[in-house]
């Protein structure tokens, strides 16, 4: 199910696609739903543990603007079970690799693989032709998500991958500072001219 704003191009929003196909329906703001509803004001995170919930009553999203998310009235939509989704980066062509900016389908997708329900989020995905790439970039987080017994445990999962990720990037940022320098050592030592008349090639 689905909360439309009419606030994205109808041409480019994947929600509106999956409902042409038959895989969504539209909501009226009134409507109150019972199963799992990803908005930015939920105060929990998604996890293996909602998957009897969302099996029964099912899932709902939020089709708006990333731009305009103050216009939209959270507060009138009336949901049960609010989710928020854990860190993954999104692979639609709007909002490539930008963490966090995904789309309705990605959003169903990647709510889907982490209850239980990759096969059906694969299906949701091909509709689209950079669809696949979702799960692929995110593989590695989706698997370890899925494999969570709580939304706690999820938010841990999360942590966990942000704090290696910054470690890594600092490792690599000092490994290509000792390195610059040692170029700057050898060209020294080598009585190097880094004024040549020659030009670079352009690349």
């Amino acid at each position: 199910r689905m909360w439309d704003f009419e606030q994205c191009d109808p041409k480019k929003c994947s929600g509106k696609k999956l409902c042409r196909f038959g895989l969504c329906k539209e909501m009226r703001l009134s409507h109150r739903f019972r199963g799992l509803v990803l908005t930015p004001n939920g105060k929990q995170t998604i996890s293996p543990a909602d998957a009897s919930i969302m099996e029964e009553h099912g899932l709902a999203v939020v089709d708006c603007s990333w731009a305009k998310l103050e216009a939209v009235p959270f507060n009138k939509m009336r949901g049960d079970h609010e989710r928020l989704l854990p860190w993954l980066v999104a692979a639609n062509p709007i909002n490539y690799g930008r963490p966090c900016k995904l789309s309705c389908v990605e959003a169903f997708a990647a709510s889907l693989y982490i209850t239980g329900h990759k096969e059906a989020g694969s299906r949701l995905l091909e509709k689209f032709k950079w669809g696949s790439t979702f799960f692929e970039i995110n593989a590695e987080l989706l698997g370890k998500y899925a494999a969570c017994s709580s939304s706690e445990e999820v938010i841990a999962t999360q942590q966990g991958y942000l704090d290696m990720c910054s470690r890594e990037a600092e490792q690599k940022h000092l490994g290509a500072s000792r390195q610059g320098r040692g170029l700057f050592v050898a060209d020294q030592l080598s009585g190097s001219d880094c004024g040549s008349d020659e030009e670079e090639e352009g690349g």
